[in-house]
């Protein structure tokens, strides 16, 4: 499969894009990758790249947006951060990826038994993760299913993975709120701002 090419890429709807990285995650599920020519995709997009997609995910090990949705070089802007929380500098990234560059898509996308989430849960303070994990805690005092302050702690699997879509939905609503430009591309409809969760021990990004 080559690279994206600016004729390739023009044709690509911010919904075609979510489709890209459906069809991507379901080979990565059935471990039927795409037959890439690395080399020749580093070589074919060495005077410019056309990234379709833009994604906020956690620095996990785990997680990488590449592998998960089965894309190569010049596919997507991997934006990548502890707890896929969204700040100043991640908005102005995304602002150059969608205005600047034209992505079409914005993803963030959280993952189970995510540490930074079990840290934000467990209130640690630890040098500048500290300030990073305060980014969390909305999430965390935004979860209601878990009455008993007895059972709101990161080994309490429930409430953890309730903490982690609710942090995805927050960093959502930040990027659309934080961005008058973000927010003209999506009402022109040129650009879409959607949430997700990938569970490590599928593969499987519902």
């Amino acid at each position: 499969m080559k690279a994206h090419t600016s004729e390739t890429h023009a044709t690509i709807t911010p919904l075609r894009a979510l489709e890209l990285l459906k069809e991507g995650n379901q080979r990565f599920i059935n471990n039927l990758r795409v037959n890439r020519n690395l080399l020749q995709q580093a070589n074919d997009t060495r005077d410019g790249q056309w990234p379709f997609a833009t994604i906020v995910s956690c620095i996990d090990s785990r997680t990488s947006a590449e592998l998960v949705f089965d894309q190569g070089l010049g596919d997507v802007f991997s934006i990548r951060i502890a707890g896929n929380v969204v700040n100043t500098d991640i908005i102005g990234s995304l602002e150059f990826a969608c205005q600047l560059a034209g992505s079409r898509l914005i993803a963030v996308l959280g993952h189970t038994r995510c540490g930074a989430i079990k840290g934000a849960c467990d209130h640690v303070e630890m040098g500048n993760l500290t300030e990073l994990l305060a980014k969390i805690q909305p999430a965390v005092y935004e979860e209601n299913v878990t009455l008993d302050p007895a059972d709101r702690h990161s080994g309490n699997t429930e409430f953890a993975e309730n903490v982690a879509r609710l942090n995805v939905r927050r960093s959502v609503r930040t990027i659309v709120n934080r961005s008058h430009v973000l927010t003209g591309l999506i009402e022109e409809g040129r650009v879409a701002v959607i949430g997700g969760m990938h569970d490590l021990a599928t593969g499987q990004v519902p």
